[in-house]
């Protein structure tokens, strides 16, 4: 799946570029949500996602990059949200957030910033429905893929396989059709990608360029 990451859109004509991804063919929207102070960025709200809401029926993929991350998962699921994720590293208390999320009846990932092992979340992985690798620091886009970060969606893959668990892998940084097939190879169920889409002369064509790519690349 497609989730292209409206981070990167141009905020001053969002309806018609996220029209434009969804004649491209996207699977979801990929919405970050920064507070200034887990990243340091300071991005988009509840009202946004409102709007937003009302132009389209694409699946929403909340991502929180927020300190206490449980303050505004009820919000955010209001709004519109249909899969809210945050990170590990943001909260004390990750399975009390993963039960907050579950409450809303929306679907609960987990993110990792690059640094961050694996291992830290192998028990949490029975709990979620998708786990986000950031391939690329936190907070801002157009970065570098960091290529370490292979070895984390092969290790996680194989956790999933040993377990017999259905949570999917989201990736999220420096995408481009350069990486995603070895990245579908690896295990990768969704990928973000922000820049590489939206500013690219073309968004929908290039939408459907990676999809056509992906559909016959067997893993």
């Amino acid at each position: 799946m497609i989730a292209p990451s409206i981070l990167s859109a141009d905020f001053s004509k969002l309806g018609e570029e996220i029209k434009t991804v969804e004649k491209g063919g996207a699977d979801l929207l990929h919405i970050d949500v920064m507070d200034g102070i887990f990243v340091p960025q300071l991005t988009i709200g509840t009202p946004v996602v409102k709007s937003i809401r009302k132009i389209s029926e694409l699946p929403f993929d909340v991502h929180l990059m927020v300190k206490h991350p449980d303050l505004l998962i009820k919000q955010f699921a209001e709004a519109g949200a249909d899969m809210i994720s945050f990170h590990m590293e943001a909260t004390p208390t990750p399975f009390r957030t993963i039960a907050n999320i579950k409450r809303t009846g929306k679907k609960a990932g987990i993110a990792l910033n690059p640094l961050t092992p694996v291992s830290i979340i192998e028990d949490a992985v029975h709990y979620v429905d998708y786990v986000l690798i950031m391939s690329v620091s936190p907070g801002f886009g157009g970065q570098k893929f960091i290529p370490s970060t292979i070895e984390k969606i092969v290790r996680l893959d194989k956790i999933r396989k040993e377990r017999k668990l259905n949570f999917l892998i989201e990736i999220d940084g420096g995408i481009n059709d350069t990486k995603i097939i070895s990245l579908k190879k690896a295990g990768v169920d969704i990928f973000v990608a922000g820049s590489y889409i939206f500013k690219d002369a073309n968004p929908s064509e290039k939408l459907k360029k990676i999809k056509e790519l992906l559909k016959w690349e067997k893993r």
